[in-house]
């Protein structure tokens, strides 16, 4: 399994991120699984990049051409792809991954774990979506989530395919056990999803 992961390029501001991180990637590769992110160095980025490569694991990094230098594109992995712009970052790490996580970050990780699951709302793929819990890190987030269904904007199904996971183990048994919620709109006869979300 390829688990592609978003997480921030910054470290935050207490140990116990980077730590639950390092903690992940190896238990994700002591599991068999291949892991997929942003490409970068540093932050939460390097830390679950440095912790998957010392367990002997697979990592693949994507990162677009205007960031290698900012983000310090992470010189050990098993394959870097550099694309042109962030658009197509999101489309390839979605293409390669079977499932996501995002791990504590900034607005971009939370861009892309929210369009990821945007994408499953509409049909666009069927993969597991979910928030790795580090103390609590994504509770406002989750209860956004909620509210958008007591208000009618989310079906039940649709918010049972954003999921918190507590660790690894609680990660794969969730996508184990995965149903995808209905799509909201069927696409009509003969129409296909982009190549990249299928």
């Amino acid at each position: 399994m390829k688990v592609t992961v978003y997480a921030g390029s910054a470290p935050g501001n207490r140990p116990v991120f980077a730590q639950e991180a390092r903690r992940f990637a190896r238990e994700l590769v002591e599991a068999g699984c291949e892991i997929v992110y942003g490409g970068g160095a540093v932050g939460l980025m390097g830390a679950v990049a440095d912790a998957a490569l010392q367990a002997g694991g697979r990592v693949t990094g994507v990162m677009p051409r205007s960031l290698v230098h900012a983000e310090i594109a992470h010189p050990g992995l098993t394959e870097l792809h550099v694309v042109d712009s962030m658009h197509e970052r999101k489309q390839l790490m979605a293409d390669l991954g079977d499932g996501f996580v995002a791990l504590p970050g900034g607005v971009g990780t939370v861009e892309e774990i929210v369009e990821v699951w945007a994408w499953l709302v509409l049909g666009h793929h069927s993969k597991p979506v979910t928030l790795l819990d580090i103390e609590g890190y994504w509770d406002r987030l989750s209860g956004m989530a909620r509210r958008m269904a007591v208000s009618g904007f989310l079906t039940p199904e649709e918010l049972g395919g954003f999921v918190s996971v507590t660790d690894a183990r609680h990660f794969l048994e969730t996508c184990a056990s995965w149903t995808p919620p209905p799509p909201r709109w069927s696409a009509a006869p003969g129409d296909a999803a982009p190549a990249h979300l299928s």
